[in-house]
């Protein structure tokens, strides 16, 4: 769904403002929503905002303390002093890391303008699986919409969201909510700064169409060369009537999408005056390529973290280190989950910024960045 066709669509004001509270994770003033529909479906009046929400309410949404509206239902029969925005934990840092505890969203609306070189994130794609609910089932070992693979040669394989069983309405919210991160992000880059998202090939199509759509440049892909357990399975409940089948191809890659705020003139222009718009050289003789061959997550790196999506320091600190050409300014991590983006900031010598929502994994992130730092690639610290 594009922002044209909410827009032509009827009631495309209400929609927006729904899919605004879809991606909230706090009841929101008035001033929030107007600019978060105006991220989703292009400049809107403040007034038909207004009104909406004015003859809408209490029908459909609830007016909170100091102004703050919610979705009908959300709140369910708490008194109002109960309905309050949640109270977020101090930053904390570490070395030239500072992890913030926050939601993406409202953390990227207080950011200054033109002041992040680059992003490396890992975000969770569908969204649905990080909900508290399924977080407590992942975390109980019941799994949810999780799958838990067995072990494969003697390893104890990680959690995988099963993307294929997510609705047209659950990728429809993929959507907005990219559309929304990367409108938001775009004014907060430097002229110039890349930014680097996991992916996988299931949704990934959507996630860069809503980058596009938001005003970043494309550029290309990172392939990570990795063997996964996602894929390759025979029909479920029929495996033996179809043994020589697999439903969808084994994954043996992974890409992270590569976009760019546009620079400002040539590109040695922008890096004069920015120190962004190209990737820091391997070598004097090797440039930065974008395919990388990465192993799975090393268990040492599992103990220090467990988080189901974590990536391995080899890898990151590859990518980590290829996204600043010049080797200076700030690297952000918008999805921290337990911090290996930062740690690989940490081990690199760059300056990082994370974010998370989740406080479970922000307790894990704490303990783990400065370990995952000290980490020497060939296990040892």
């Amino acid at each position: 769904m594009t922002s044209s066709t909410i827009r032509n669509g009827p009631g495309y004001v209400r929609d927006a403002i729904l899919q605004v509270f879809s991606l909230a994770a706090k009841p929101l003033s008035v001033k929030e929503i107007e600019g978060r529909v105006c991220q989703i479906i292009g400049p809107t009046p403040p007034s038909s905002v207004r009104s909406y929400l004015r003859l809408n309410t209490p029908g459909r949404f609830t007016r909170q303390y100091r102004g703050l509206y919610a979705v009908a239902g959300d709140v369910g029969d708490r008194p109002q002093e109960q309905v309050r925005q949640r109270d977020w934990r101090s930053p904390v840092g570490f070395g030239r890391a500072t992890l913030f505890h926050a939601d993406c969203l409202d953390w990227l609306e207080r950011r200054e303008e033109r002041s992040i070189h680059a992003v490396v994130t890992d975000p969770p794609y569908g969204l649905y699986e990080y909900t508290p609910e399924q977080q407590s089932k992942l975390r109980n070992g019941k799994g949810g919409v999780w799958r838990i693979p067995p072990s494969f040669d003697g390893h104890k394989r990680s959690p995988l969201p099963r993307f294929t069983v997510l609705n047209q309405d659950q990728l429809e919210h993929i959507r907005g909510f990219f559309l929304v991160w990367a409108r938001l992000l775009l004014p907060r880059l430097v002229p110039g700064a890349h930014v680097i998202v996991a992916s996988n090939p299931i949704v990934s199509y959507i996630v860069s169409a809503a980058m596009a759509d938001a005003g970043l440049e494309r550029r290309g892909e990172i392939i990570r060369l990795t063997m996964t357990m996602r894929g390759g399975d025979r029909p479920k409940a029929a495996h033996q009537e179809f043994a020589e089948v697999s439903v969808m191809p084994r994954a043996m890659w992974e890409p992270w999408l590569v976009y760019r705020r546009p620079i400002e003139g040539r590109v040695q222009d922008n890096l004069r005056k920015w120190g962004t718009g190209g990737f820091r050289r391997v070598s004097d003789d090797k440039p930065f390529g974008d395919v990388v061959h990465s192993a799975p997550t090393r268990k040492t790196e599992r103990n220090i973290a467990p988080h189901p999506s974590l990536k391995p320091q080899a890898f990151l600190r590859q990518i980590v280190r290829g996204v600043l050409p010049l080797g200076k300014g700030i690297v952000l991590d918008c999805f921290a989950g337990a911090g290996s983006t930062l740690a690989a900031a940490e081990a690199v010598g760059y300056e990082s910024i994370g974010v998370e929502k989740d406080e479970y994994y922000f307790d894990m992130a704490c303990k783990a960045i400065a370990r995952l730092a000290a980490l020497s690639l060939n296990g040892s610290t």
